[in-house]
């Protein structure tokens, strides 16, 4: 029975490296949807600011920064 132990030893050891390898690719699988969630808001957002500026553009305004104070 002696004989067995070393290969046991070794199998539990393979199962707890699986195991937390397995942990690291959830933990991995969850940042990288969060990720894609986050980049997907962030590009609607500059799709609005974009269009927003087109808008701004066409009608002729000019930019707030541009323009002088109502005090002058």
């Amino acid at each position: 029975m002696a004989r067995f132990l070393p290969g046991m030893t070794d199998l539990v050891a393979l199962q707890e490296t699986i195991a937390h390898l397995t942990r690291a690719m959830d933990d991995l699988s969850d940042v990288v949807a969060r990720q894609e969630r986050e980049i997907a808001l962030l590009t609607r957002r500059v799709a609005l600011l974009i269009e927003r500026e087109v808008d701004r553009d066409s009608t002729g305004e000019a930019p707030a920064a541009s323009q002088r104070p109502p005090h002058w």
